[in-house]
């Protein structure tokens, strides 16, 4: 093997491979590192010790497939990363934006059976009427928007003029109506692009055929088939032949078909992921669609963290930052206003908020063209998969040791004319045996060598990760939790702590306003307006109105409901303010927005500057309410006098302290005057100037309520008892993030309230590395808590060993989300910045779904271990009968057609029985899985060491004392040993149905619990029965088997139902807590030492 240096990973103990404990230091120094018996010691000889693919070197992950023995080099690693479509994707990416109408014609011309699209000529002109539907063609918008022609906008009258002429509205958006869309659609094109085919089931049979071992046994078989005709004549000679390449092709098909049902499924969780959910604006309301129904002519909002979504001009814009790197190629920031208004399909947004006026979608962007050109999924490798490669790869160095050795014994006792037929005839005497029964005998003989191989290398023990994921992934969906990396669904049955946000996470998101203070007056109920000088509600509905990104809706006709969009703050403050009677259209028309501070979450605030019809300039601000009032130096009574507010400082402290105690946020509108004269006139000094945020009025403080989502408490508990932690990191007051913990049980008592169990983000962070690293194991709750704070959390945990899954919604949240083992984003209030830079997806931001994401996680660790003990067991057996009986008698029981259904049987339909069993509750009552815990347990030792010794012995039994059992005067001796053979065969095939029960509970005593449940389980034990039965009774002239009598059928049936009641004797052997592997590895090494030691 060769040599390779290994990437840190955090992580506990383990075997890389799972026979062989190599294991990656921890980042921490510790004494370990100066002792040579240490466990946790590196190997860095073990290609296969990748503990975290998330950020692999590609050198680690190629050096892996180096080392690997395989057979089918194509379905082994069809799966895992390409590390070649990387560079092809900058290639083609590169190659789109120097000739994207040279593509995009191509596409044109391929796609025009399939759809019409309204083209002209290229050059951007004045409009002219297009189809007398829209007075601008596609072609100038399309030309316009690549080139960024500011000019050719100007000639359509700027982005106004260019809304009129697509008959749109740049406030209201187009109306929408089903016939406006196809209108849209017929004109310019549909926001998709024609995706690369998955693919075929072609493709997959032809893969299946490139194992060398079934292409060796195909030759043999056409070779045998060749000469048993030649010598025995058609209607017997091709039996041999014949029986091997049907069984062969039995063995492609069925494989090609289980791979095929694997892609079909990947493809499906590939599509769920483009399908981006957004909002825009169509007559007049907000609306959510998915992004493939967007249309030219569309008003698409835009705030931090959404994606562009197709091609477009902005409209309004306030600090409005674009990150073009996705389509560039460069981490350059662009700032975007009216002198670089042009969009680009598939960029972020960095930061500020605007609008955008939708000009090209599909194939009529680079982005389309970008997708259309490439495949989106990779592949990607898990550690799972790497250490289960390492596992086939040592059984298959053994296997093929046995199968050249079987080779070297079976043809010296050919040769040397030890071996005889059935009827006692000596195979091979020198001068007599003709040149054909020879080459005969040898094909026979290669062939079983052969068949060996291919049932020693366990080619489906890695691409049973695969199938267990893709059975994993699908079901996960129905438990709202999107995988976007395959590694993070396993990686998440290893996680130790879990660091969830507050708010739609651990609570419903359905915010609602229950406490108000104007001045020192708490309004009671909080709408209540006969409280309210008319000049003060002014002020509150005008901050509220204008520093917002939510919108108010009100149907012009039938007088239906209210609508209000937004965050959920946002929603829970604008309905407050409706029900104080504010019309959101007169308050946002009575002034201008003059610049816009965006919501930050490092300063917890939002701000925004009005210019109002007399000239006055108001600055409103909103945020965290200890920050605002921090900010405040008078406030408003409600009659509407100007007060000084040191005094009354403690009072509206002591407010939000109550209101934080009772689980609300609190959250602040103070407002001042400022001076127009003061204003930068000029618009870049403008966009760089910042709003002033001291010498506030305090105009308003409310407390919203959020709710603990039900069955929080539960999945908490849940956790706790799987030896899970769940933390809880949240922008949010320490007091009312201390009351949510103890409402949903992460704080069992007031009692644990104390720091450093609760901490606020600022002090934490002020901390050195190495206090973050000590106190980070003991934080329970961080309140007032910054993306970068969270960050430092996952950092300190992680070098303390842990392994960390960690939640965010917000753009800043990304670097938080990258560095966590796993990465979980929301799915409804998640950016998409954050969902691309985690893991995984949680639909219904739900924390319980986190909890469910963990089970199968673990499910998927216990199904591969299930697998992998059957799996070996199986080999086991297989491999020490045929070595026995090859080496003593020269003949073997097992032949290369009974081998192949066997190894159908263990490979292909026992992955498909055991790694699709669903997660039980039991799962979650043991301590998570050190991700460098060896694969194959003492436990799963102990089972597979039992249950390979009964059937060897009792198959040892039959070979050697079959015939004296089973001969009587009717029958020919050659029939006896036909007989005696057939009986091994069946009673090998029912031990591992009935060895397959026993695999599913490796450590509990009742085997059948929910085995009813599992239909695909059932379904296949039953169909190895049937095809069992069919096999030996009907197919005797392609297996070399004979019928059997129903003494001998019940006595197969005894000898594999035998297996049940050992299994349950055998789990009553004790265990050693150490592994086996670190044990033998420990003595391996002192025994090194000691040979060091005596060499000096």
């Amino acid at each position: 093997m060769s040599h390779m240096t290994t990437s840190t990973s955090r992580g506990s103990n383990s075997s890389s491979n799972g026979l062989l404990p190599v294991t990656i230091a921890s980042d921490r120094p510790s004494d370990h590192a100066t002792n040579d018996d240490d466990d946790d010691a590196v190997d860095p000889n073990d290609p296969f010790d990748i503990t975290h693919t998330k950020n692999a070197p590609p050198e680690a992950l190629k050096r892996w497939r180096q080392a690997s023995f395989v057979l089918n080099a194509s379905r082994r690693f069809r799966y895992t990363l390409d590390l070649k479509k990387d560079e092809e994707r900058e290639l083609k990416k590169n190659m789109i934006r120097s000739h994207a109408q040279v593509i995009r014609a191509a596409l044109l011309f391929r796609l025009a059976g399939e759809c019409e699209l309204v083209t002209s000529t290229g050059a951007v002109v004045s409009p002219t009427p297009v189809g007398d539907e829209y007075a601008v063609g596609l072609e100038q918008l399309v030309s316009m928007t690549k080139n960024q022609n500011v000019s050719a906008l100007q000639q359509f009258e700027g982005v106004k003029g260019l809304a009129k002429l697509l008959q749109s509205n740049p406030e209201k958006g187009i109306s929408g109506d089903d016939a406006d869309l196809l209108k849209r659609k017929n004109a310019f094109g549909t926001n998709t692009y024609p995706r690369k085919k998955g693919r075929s089931f072609w493709r997959f049979l032809w893969e299946a055929w490139q194992d060398l071992t079934l292409i060796i046994l195909i030759i043999a078989a056409v070779v045998s088939l060749i000469l048993g005709i030649k010598t025995e004549g058609l209607e017997q000679g091709w039996y041999d032949g014949g029986s091997i390449f049907f069984a062969v092709i039995l063995v492609i098909v069925v494989t090609a078909i289980s791979d095929y049902r694997q892609s079909l499924q990947f493809q499906n969780l590939n599509s769920e992921k483009q399908n981006i959910k957004l909002e825009i604006i169509r007559g007049g309301r907000t609306i959510q669609i998915s992004i493939f129904d967007i249309v030219v002519g569309d008003v698409v909002p835009l705030k931090i963290g959404d994606q562009v979504p197709a091609d477009g001009v902005l409209i309004t814009g306030h600090s409005l930052a674009i990150d073009e790197s996705s389509m560039t190629g460069e981490s350059k920031i662009i700032h975007k206003d009216q002198k670089a208004p042009f969009l680009m399909s598939g960029c972020k947004v960095a930061d500020g908020v605007g609008a955008m006026l939708v000009t090209g979608v599909g194939i009529n962007t680079e982005w389309g063209l970008l997708m259309a050109s490439i495949s989106e999924d990779t592949g990607e490798e898990t550690p799972l998969q790497v250490r289960l490669n390492g596992v086939a790869t040592f059984i298959g160095i053994v296997g093929l040791t046995v199968a050249v050795s079987v080779l070297a014994v079976l043809l010296g006792r050919y040769f040397s004319g030890h071996t005889k037929d059935l009827n006692g005839k000596v195979q091979f005497v020198a001068g007599v045996t003709g040149i054909s029964e020879v080459v005969d005998g040898v094909i026979k003989i290669f062939t079983i060598a052969v068949t060996i191989v291919v049932v020693a290398v366990p080619e489906g023990l890695p691409l049973a990760v695969t199938l267990t994921l893709a059975y994993s992934m699908r079901k996960m969906m129905a438990d709202k939790a999107l995988v976007r990396r395959l590694s993070a669904c396993e990686t998440m049955g290893s996680a130790t702590t879990i660091c969830s946000d507050k708010t739609g996470t651990l609570t419903l998101n359905q915010m609602t306003v229950v406490e108000a203070y104007v001045g020192r007056k708490k309004l009671n109920p909080p709408d209540d307006l006969t409280k309210l000088h008319p000049e003060v509600l002014s002020l509150i509905n005008e901050g509220i109105a204008q520093n917002t990104t939510g919108n108010v809706f009100v149907p012009k006709v039938g007088g239906g409901e209210v609508e209000v969009s937004g965050s959920p703050t946002e929603k829970a403050i604008l309905s407050w303010a409706v029900k104080l009677e504010m019309n959101f259209e007169l308050v946002r028309s009575n002034s201008t927005i003059l610049h816009v501070f965006p919501f930050n979450s490092e300063k917890k605030r939002g701000g925004v500057a009005l210019k109002l019809t007399d000239s006055t300039v108001h600055i409103h601000w909103k945020g965290a309410a200890e920050i605002v009032l921090g900010t405040c130096t008078q406030y408003v009574d409600s009659d509407g006098h100007l007060k000084s507010i040191e005094e009354e400082k403690v009072f509206f402290k002591n407010a939000i302290e109550d209101m934080a105690a009772q689980s609300l946020r609190c959250v602040a509108i103070a407002y001042r005057s400022y001076d127009l004269d003061k204003i930068p006139s000029n618009e870049d000094e403008l966009d760089r100037w910042s709003l002033p945020e001291h010498e506030l009025v305090l105009l308003a403080i409310v407390g919203i309520k959020d709710p603990c989502r039900p069955g929080v408490k539960g999945a908490v508990r849940v956790c706790t008892e799987a030896g899970v932690k769940v933390r809880m990191v949240t922008g949010d007051n320490l007091q009312t993030a201390k009351a949510i913990a103890l409402e949903c049980g992460i704080l069992m008592s007031s009692e644990d309230a104390v720091e450093p169990n609760i901490i606020e983000g600022k002090t934490f962070r002020e901390l050195s590395e190495n206090e973050r690293e000590q106190i980070a194991k003991r934080i329970t709750v961080m309140g007032r808590s910054s993306p970068t704070d969270k960050l430092l959390l996952v950092q300190a945990l992680r070098k303390g060993g842990e392994v960390v899954a960690v939640t965010g919604d917000g753009t800043n949240d990304a670097p938080a989300l990258h560095e966590a083992d796993i990465g979980l984003s929301m799915g409804i209030q998640g950016t998409e910045v954050a969902k691309e830079s985690s893991d995984i997806i949680i639909l219904d931001d739900n924390f319980a779904s986190v909890v469910k994401v963990v089970r199968w996680g673990r499910s998927v660790y216990a199904n591969i271990q299930k697998f992998i003990q059957f799996q070996l067991t199986v080999n086991v057996a297989a491999l020490v009968i045929n070595v026995v009986a090859a080496i003593s008698s020269g003949d073997v029981p097992l032949n290369a057609v009974q081998l192949l259904w066997v190894n159908l049987i263990m490979d292909t339909l026992g992955a498909l029985a055991l790694a699709t069993e669903a997660p039980t509750d039991s799962l979650m009552h043991r301590a998570p899985v050190g991700r460098r815990e060896p694969l194959i347990t003492n436990v799963m030792w102990r089972n597979l060491t039992v249950q390979a010794l009964y059937q060897v012995a009792v198959l040892l039994v039959l070979n050697f004392g079959g015939e004296s059992i089973l001969r009587n005067n009717q029958d020919s001796k050659a029939h006896t040993i036909q007989m005696k053979n057939t009986l091994i065969f069946n009673a090998f095939v029912f031990c591992q149905v009935f060895n397959e029960f026993n695999a599913r509970k490796p450590d509990e005593m009742n085997v059948f619990r929910g085995v009813t449940k599992n239909r695909l389980f059932m379904g296949i034990v039953g169909m190895t029965f049937v095809l069992q039965i069919i096999i030996i009774e009907f197919l005797g002239k392609f297996t070399t088997t004979v019928k059997l009598d129903w003494k001998l059928w019940l006595a197969s049936l005894c000898i594999g139902l035998f297996s049940w009641p050992l299994a349950i004797v055998g789990k009553f052997i004790p265990v050693p807590k150490t592994p086996l592997s670190r044990t033998f590895m420990r003595s391996f090494r002192r025994l090194r030492k000691s040979r060091a030691g005596a060499g000096e």
